[in-house]
């Protein structure tokens, strides 16, 4: 396996020192996830002030009081940082930065992808038939389709012409139709973070990471900051039919969040995440490297149009959500054999970057062999009870 960088300066974003960054540690003292704000050289325990970063974020100026909070530094940000991308769980290592919020995500956002979603069901999910069909569909689609608003006259009129040529997909309706796709990604709690394994299950031959920009939404659906996320995609289970998307999305390890949230802050707003780059890099053991990059002014709805279709007087979320917006990314290069495209080997190391959000790094390994989900709401909850048992006792002991 390739070696994972182990410092703070391949992690956190270009300038942490200005950042607000918000996540979730493991402490190995009260073997529990303790709730951290991470700046510089330095990470700071915030349990005191919120038990989960559900919690946090539902207060109604979490920024200034995550800030007010960081008083004393309890780790070093190198330490965990290192202890993270070596999965050293016998020193505090960070966790996916949400807890309690649901993990949501919108598909087929970008008309790149769209056009790939396309090829996966025209295929059958046969990787093999991939190069034929990709150079049907670009025929019949052609270099306009990108420009069509969804939901507009326009996308309307591409419909009925592709319809026509026998070429309409259920991806296209969702790509250029009225309403975008929207759907659970993982179960609370099931996400990995910095430096965990991600997932994919003995069942699948042809897949690939999807490096997406990924909303932190409160219960009122106010996006409050963002982080990296990795959609981890089976493009044969899905191509076989959209009705195996739970079986191609939610896996072991096959949501990766972090390296952190950035809460909105200062400078850093929803408005400089519509000109964001992702960068993607993978590494293979066998010396095999691909990049690409997914540009989010290019997504084909705004981010207001995705939370709408999310969040509103349809379904709410009491503990807030946290929505992957869709990637640009579909590899198409091929790494073995002509016309068979791209798909992860065990032992891949996925980097995504962006320059406001640092870098989720993971190492790709069989679902079936990484470590089980173990920690659900009934350990949190536990956790919690513990943890607020044992403030009582000192505060109890102090008035004695």
């Amino acid at each position: 396996m390739t070696a994972l960088p182990a410092s703070p300066a391949a992690v956190l974003p270009e300038d942490a020192e200005d950042a607000l960054l918000i996540g979730r540690l493991w402490d190995v003292e009260s073997s529990g996830p303790r709730v951290v704000a991470v700046q510089g050289r330095d990470v700071f325990d915030l349990q005191h002030l919120a038990g989960t970063v559900s919690e946090l974020l539902e207060r109604s100026e979490p920024a200034a009081d995550a800030r007010s909070a960081m008083s004393e530094p309890r780790w070093k940000t190198a330490d965990v940082v290192e202890a993270s991308l070596a999965r050293d769980t016998t020193r505090p290592h960070l966790l996916a930065p949400v807890d309690l919020q649901v993990i949501k995500a919108c598909g087929v956002t970008f008309v790149d992808s769209m056009i790939e979603r396309v090829i996966e069901e025209r295929c059958g999910g046969d990787a093999g038939r991939a190069t034929e069909m990709r150079e049907l569909v670009g025929r019949a689609l052609g270099g306009s389709i990108g420009e069509v608003r969804p939901g507009s006259p326009e996308a309307a009129e591409a419909k009925r012409v592709l319809m026509a040529e026998g070429l309409w997909s259920q991806y296209l309706e969702v790509g250029i139709g009225p309403d975008p796709e929207v759907f659970t990604k993982a179960p609370v709690l099931s996400s990995v973070g910095l430096g965990a394994g991600i997932g994919i299950p003995a069942f699948s031959s042809w897949n690939n990471p999807e490096p997406e920009l990924v909303l932190i939404a409160t219960s009122t659906g106010k996006v409050v900051g963002a982080t990296l996320g990795n959609d981890v995609n089976l493009r044969d289970v899905e191509g076989r039919s959209a009705l195996l998307l739970g079986k191609a999305k939610d896996n072991n390890a096959s949501s990766s969040l972090g390296p952190l949230i950035r809460l909105f802050d200062g400078g850093f707003t929803l408005e400089t995440l519509r000109q964001e780059e992702i960068l993607l890099r993978v590494e293979g053991s066998d010396g095999y490297l691909l990049e690409g990059r997914n540009t989010v002014a290019r997504i084909s709805r705004p981010f207001e149009e995705l939370v709408a279709a999310t969040f509103g007087g349809h379904h709410q979320y009491p503990d807030g959500f946290a929505l992957f917006t869709g990637t640009l990314f579909a590899p198409t290069q091929d790494r073995d054999e002509p016309g068979q495209g791209f798909t992860h080997k065990m032992g891949d190391v996925v980097t995504i970057r962006s320059r406001h959000l640092g870098a989720l790094i993971n190492a790709v390994g069989a679902a079936e062999e990484l470590p089980r989900w173990r920690f659900g709401l009934r350990q949190l909850f536990a956790y919690l009870a513990a943890q607020e048992r044992s403030a009582s006792a000192v505060g109890a002991a102090g008035v004695s």
